[in-house]
């Protein structure tokens, strides 16, 4: 069924509503911004009628075989602990969150957003309509009892960047991306009502509600991970973080320095050359391009430095085997990517479980788009247990007192959501 509405907002809003009344769904949610490789402005994947949950093994080629059995829409995530599987690395942390390393399903009820029309895939369109025409969209504050805290205080933090200094300065690694968990434990959110605030007040191109029964993940992020479109693969690594200015004076000499900055230059040719060479393995030879280096685009908090690095896929390679290719994203690593997912192992203090990895869909025609996750508050109901995670790259011209600083701009929609002050860590 295809379908003209005079308000697309308040249609998602119900429709999110009921959605969420279900053990399983995944909004994504392009917030209008523009862009050539996108297939929608917002798509609703609704209860599960096949699904696939998979740890870290022999997780894609389970994908694989699935994804064989079905064809039409999947949506799904992937965790960063897949790395585990892909190279010679480990997780040791515990996992306070408990969700798979992979999971997609095969949506009972799918609507499509683009522009006024929707369309809805379901064995009932009709039922499917008249469900979301009988919510309700009340306002709600969606945060009862929430304690930030952080894994790391500030000195802790700064002396953690210093060492990775020295692994830097040994050759160990050229750069790494190290992150810090910010915590709380017997919280008690609306999951849906705190995403619908985080996406209002910070609205990205690739923002994602995804349920998985008790387990939410209400993510805000800007960045692309991988996409296919035909023969076409597309990856769009952000390097580079700059704050927005007050006035739009202090915002362009902002975005001047952010375009001259010497060690965020450095980030963003860095994680081109990774995401070159994991495109190498997918690609028919010859075709690895820099479609863009060094582009600025400006969200509401930050600015951001974007390149996209695209190829031709190769006719054998299939689009699972495209994405373990290249999986976990460069931006996330460092560079060598072992070494430097080994030694974040070392010096990070949390599984970083679902962030740093991907949400996103295949399509009926074997096309996909899969996000990063960053930006994004992870929530276990059932343990009361909230999680957010910001991260900034470490080379050898970082100031660890302003990579701290960079972490909490990153954080600070969702600090903002939450409306709880931080804490440090308990000595």
């Amino acid at each position: 069924m295809i379908k003209s509405i005079t308000d697309p907002d308040d249609f998602i809003a119900r429709a999110l509503q009921w959605a969420a009344t279900f053990n399983v769904c995944c909004y994504l949610d392009a917030n209008g911004f523009a862009d050539p490789y996108s297939k929608f402005d917002a798509l609703i994947a609704i209860g599960a009628s096949e699904e696939i949950a998979a740890n870290a093994g022999d997780a894609f080629n389970e994908l694989a075989q699935f994804r064989k059995k079905n064809t039409g829409w999947l949506t799904g995530f992937f965790g960063y602990d897949l790395k585990n599987e892909i190279e010679n690395v480990s997780s040791s942390h515990a996992d306070q969150l408990g969700f798979p390393d992979l999971y997609f399903f095969v949506p009972q009820h799918l609507i499509v957003l683009r522009g006024n029309e929707i369309e809805i895939i379901s064995d009932d369109p009709q039922f499917v309509l008249d469900r979301i025409g009988e919510q309700t969209t009340e306002v709600q504050t969606g945060v009862s009892a929430v304690n930030i805290q952080s894994r790391f205080n500030k000195e802790a933090y700064i002396a953690v960047v210093e060492k990775i200094k020295e692994h830097i300065n040994r050759g160990d690694i050229y750069v790494t991306n190290f992150c810090q968990e910010f915590f709380a434990e017997n919280a008690v959110i609306d999951p849906l009502a705190v995403f619908l605030k985080l996406n209002e007040i910070s609205p990205n191109p690739f923002a994602s509600f995804f349920k998985w029964n008790d387990n939410y993940i209400l993510c805000a992020t800007p960045e692309r991970f991988l996409a296919k479109r035909g023969n076409k693969l597309i990856s769009q690594p952000i390097k580079g973080t700059a704050r927005r200015g007050i006035t739009p004076a202090e915002d362009e000499l902002i975005i001047q320095q952010l375009r001259n900055h010497t060690k965020e230059l450095q980030e963003n040719v860095m994680v081109v050359d990774m995401v070159r060479n994991d495109l190498t393995r997918s690609a028919k030879q010859g075709s690895v391009k820099t479609e863009e280096l060094f582009g600025i685009y400006s969200f509401r908090h930050v600015h951001q430095m974007i390149s996209t690095v695209v190829c031709e896929l190769q006719e054998d390679v299939s689009p699972v085997q495209a994405i373990r290719n290249t999986f976990p994203m460069g931006s996330m690593t460092g560079a060598p990517k072992i070494s430097a997912m080994q030694l974040m192992e070392q010096y990070e203090q949390s599984r970083r479980g679902v962030y740093s990895g991907a949400i996103g869909y295949f399509s009926p025609d074997d096309d996909f788009d899969f996000n990063v996750v960053i930006r994004t508050l992870l929530y276990n109901q059932g343990k009361a247990y909230l999680s957010f995670s910001a991260g900034s790259a470490i080379t050898y011209h970082a100031n660890a007192e302003q990579e701290y600083e960079e972490c909490l701009l990153k954080a600070r929609a969702i600090l903002e959501v939450l409306g709880q002050p931080l804490s440090s860590p308990q000595p």
